[in-house]
């Protein structure tokens, strides 16, 4: 069982939570995940570590309530237990030394991007963040992302803040005008296509975060299966992060929306029995 501290109501149906997990906040490395089982008869899945802190023994969760599970996750109040977190799981982010990397984080991935811009920036990194949502009110976590970045560009697809437009706009303008070592995107897995087709002209390294279904976490299920270069990769063990212009975003995209009917169904069902 694992305690919620604290907890924000970020944007309209997101949510971050602090949860009591001592043995996970001291392992805990950006880039790495939890998998999460709300109640005993609930399903696991993977949500990214935001944050952590090893002395007060706690790990930050960001998440959007999208379907059945994030859904009874976001409905536990302060003091509440969630049944199980596991983790961490999956691979560190490799942080380099010395460059210049722009972060792209789209919708609730600026929240698993700030742990890595903090790390990349606490060792001597130059960092450019770049930051999108539909619109201001589905913002999270600029002025997190300010505090790590020497510069930030805020997007919004309607203007109502920062520059109207997507997050690859200011990207391929930083990459025409600058020189660029590498870029890590995490978001929703369109953009971060293409993100990944707008570096891949200029031949920098680009990193995506995978967010594929997921069952153990643990490379036994192959749920989470993925191909990079041809090849046949588990998020859950071989990344989560992988070269960005070796994925195949396409076939990803498809197996994201593998059991759409089903996660739709039961969300219907939880809703009306919430009623």
């Amino acid at each position: 069982m694992a305690k919620i501290l604290e907890k924000i109501e970020l944007a309209p149906n997101i949510k971050e939570i602090v949860v009591e997990a001592p043995l996970i906040a001291k392992k805990a490395e950006p880039g790495q995940f939890v998998i999460v089982i709300v109640d005993e008869k609930g399903e696991r899945i993977p949500l990214t570590i935001a944050d952590f802190d090893r002395d007060k023994g706690t790990i930050t969760i960001v998440f959007l309530e999208i379907g059945k599970s994030t859904m009874k996750l976001g409905r536990l109040n302060v003091g509440d237990e969630i049944a199980h977190v596991t983790g961490p799981l999956g691979n560190p982010s490799e942080i380099p030394k010395g460059e210049t990397i722009v972060f792209v984080g789209g919708g609730v991935g600026t929240a698993a991007v700030y742990p890595i811009a903090r790390k990349a920036k606490q060792a001597g990194n130059y960092i450019i963040s770049i930051i999108g949502a539909r619109t201001k009110d589905l913002l999270i976590w600029e002025d997190r992302m300010r505090e790590v970045s020497d510069e930030l560009i805020v997007t919004t697809d309607d203007g109502t803040h920062g520059r109207k437009g997507v997050v690859t706009e200011p990207l391929k303008e930083l990459l025409e005008e600058r020189e660029i070592d590498r870029v890590v995107a995490i978001g929703p897995a369109i953009m971060m296509k293409f993100v990944a087709l707008t570096t891949k002209p200029y031949g920098v390294k680009t990193i995506a975060s995978l967010n594929p279904i997921m069952v153990d976490g643990s490379g036994m299920c192959g749920a989470c299966r993925v191909q990079v270069g041809g090849v046949t990769k588990f998020a859950c063990i071989d990344g989560p992060e992988f070269d960005a212009h070796e994925v195949d975003f396409d076939l990803l995209l498809k197996r994201l929306a593998t059991y759409r009917e089903e996660e739709e169904f039961a969300k219907k069902l939880f809703l009306e029995g919430a009623q």
